[in-house]
C-alpha cells in the first residue's frame, strides 16, 4: 500500500539506521519507541527497530550461542529467548548463560524480546497457596529484578498449552499463569518507572488453525489478555503445516485484543510441512551429482548431512533441487507480509540457529526443525570467513525484512 510522507521519512530512517552502519556515539534507550543504541563487539553501534512490525533473531533456549557476527550478517536488529524458571534455583538468575546473554545483547543496541517458560508438562500444575506455588513466585521474585527496565518485552509463559498436562488444560491453567502474571504487574508498577521499557504480554498460542485448540481455557487467556491494562497483547507460535493455516491465528487473537493492544509472533514456521516430505525421494539429479542411491529420501540426506556437514553448495542444490522445498523459497518474506499486513504485530521472531537437539537421533520420525534456520552450523561448513553455514534461502529474505518493518503496518 502507498506508503504516505510519514512513512516514506519512517523508512527512509530505517534503511539509513541498517545501511549506514550503525552510528557511533554514546550508548541511550527509548523506551517508548522501543528503540536501543549500545557498542558491539567492533565498537561500532547497533540501532534497534522499533517494536513496530519488526522481526528479530529467535534462539529458544540456545541464547549462548548468539554469534553478533551472525547478527550483523542478517542484518538482525532484535533478539528472541526464552528462559527456563527451574534455572533460577542455581545461584543468581543473571549469571545463567540465557539472563546474561539478553542483557549484554540489549547493552549492545539489541531489542529483546524474553519469554518465561514453566514446564510444567509432568508435574501437576501449581494451585495458590500451596508450597509449589510459592516456589513458582520464589523463582519468578528472582528473576524480575534481573530483567525488569531492561528487556523490551516480556512475556508470561512460553507454550502453556504444551507445557502442561492435558488434565490441566482448564481453569487450573488459567489460575496458575494469572497469578503468575498478577505477580509481574505488582512488581513492575512497584519497582519500574511510569516509562518502564518492559512491555507485558501473555504467551504462547499454538496451533490455533486447529479447532479442537479453541478450548474454554483459549477463551479465558484472551478474556484476561484483554482485560487487564498492564497487558500489551498476546504472543501466538504458528508452527503450521501450510502458509494459509497461520491466518486462524489472526483471525482467532485479534478480535479478542483491545483495539490498542498489539500480538507478537515469537515463534512461526512451515517446520509441518517440511515434515510431511521427510520420506519423499530425493532428485534424480542431486542423487547423481552427490553419489547418494537413486531411492535415497530426503531424512537420509539430513541424516547425511549431519554425519558430515555439507559444503554450502551441495546443501543449496539438496534443498532448491526438492520441489517442496523450493515452492516456499518466500515463506518467510510471505509470512511476515501477512503478519504485518494486520498492522497489529509488535514483533516476530524466525529460527535463527540450528541447535544441538534439532540433530539428535535424527530420522524420518524427527521433526525438522533444523530446516528452518537462518544458520546451519550442524549440517553445512562454514563459510571461509569463519561464519556458520547458511540454511537455504533464508539470510536474503531476512534482511530485506529489516530495512523497513513499517511499510506493511499501514500508515
Amino acid at each position: 500500500m502507498p506508503l504516505g510522507r510519514n512513512g516514506m521519512l519512517r523508512r527512509l530512517l530505517s534503511v539509513i539506521a541498517v545501511t549506514a552502519g550503525l552510528v557511533s556515539g554514546a550508548s541511550a534507550v527509548s523506551a517508548q519507541a522501543g528503540v536501543a543504541r549500545g557498542t558491539t563487539p567492533d565498537g561500532s553501534m547497533t540501532r534497534a527497530h522499533a517494536a513496530d512490525g519488526v522481526l528479530g533473531a529467535n534462539f529458544n533456549q540456545n541464547l549462548g550461542s548468539l554469534n553478533y557476527r551472525e547478527l550483523q550478517a542478517a542484518r538482525a536488529t532484535w533478539i528472541r529467548g526464552f528462559f527456563t524458571m527451574p534455572d533460577a534455583d542455581h545461584g543468581d538468575p543473571a549469571d545463567t548463560t540465557t539472563l546474561h546473554t539478553v542483557l549484554d545483547a540489549s547493552r549492545r543496541g539489541y531489542g529483546t524480546a524474553l519469554s518465561l517458560k514453566f514446564p510444567l508438562a509432568e508435574t501437576e500444575m501449581p494451585a495458590a497457596g500451596t508450597d509449589a506455588m510459592a516456589g513458582e513466585l520464589a523463582r519468578l521474585d528472582k528473576v524480575l529484578p534481573v530483567v525488569m527496565g531492561r528487556v523490551d518485552l516480556l512475556v508470561i509463559g512460553n507454550e502453556p498449552f504444551i507445557e502442561s498436562r492435558p488434565q490441566d488444560r482448564t481453569d487450573v491453567l488459567n489460575d496458575f499463569y494469572e497469578a503468575v502474571a498478577q505477580r509481574v504487574i505488582a512488581y513492575r508498577r512497584a519497582q519500574c518507572p511510569p516509562a518502564c521499557k518492559t512491555r507485558l504480554y501473555m504467551g504462547a498460542l499454538n496451533r490455533l488453525d486447529l479447532p479442537d485448540r479453541h478450548t474454554p481455557a483459549a477463551e479465558r487467556w484472551m478474556r484476561f489478555v484483554r482485560e487487564t491494562p498492564d497487558i500489551q497483547g498476546v504472543d501466538i507460535h504458528p508452527h503450521v503445516p501450510s502458509r494459509e493455516a497461520a491466518q486462524p491465528f489472526l483471525d482467532y487473537v485479534l478480535p479478542r485484543l483491545r483495539p490498542d493492544q498489539t500480538f507478537l509472533a515469537t515463534e512461526f514456521s512451515l517446520v509441518w510441512y517440511w515434515k510431511e516430505h521427510m520420506s519423499d525421494p530425493i532428485s534424480a539429479g542431486f542423487a547423481e551429482r552427490y553419489g547418494f542411491p537413486a531411492d535415497a529420501k530426503v531424512w537420509q540426506v539430513i541424516q547425511a548431512a549431519i554425519a558430515h556437514p555439507f559444503p554450502q553448495q551441495q546443501w543449496d542444490d539438496f534443498l532448491s533441487s526438492s520441489p517442496w522445498f523450493e515452492s516456499q523459497r518466500h515463506y518467510l518474506r510471505d509470512q511476515m507480509e501477512t503478519l504485518r499486513a494486520t498492522g497489529r504485530l509488535a514483533m516476530a521472531g524466525y529460527g535463527f540457529r540450528q541447535d544441538t537437539l534439532m540433530v539428535q537421533n535424527f530420522g524420518p520420525d524427527k521433526v525438522p526443525w533444523l530446516l528452518n534456520s537462518v544458520f546451519a552450523p550442524y549440517t553445512v561448513q562454514s563459510a571461509p570467513n569463519g561464519l556458520a553455514g547458511r540454511g537455504y534461502p533464508w539470510i536474503d529474505d531476512f534482511r530485506d525484512l529489516q530495512l523497513a518493518p513499517e511499510h506493511s503496518q499501514g500508515d
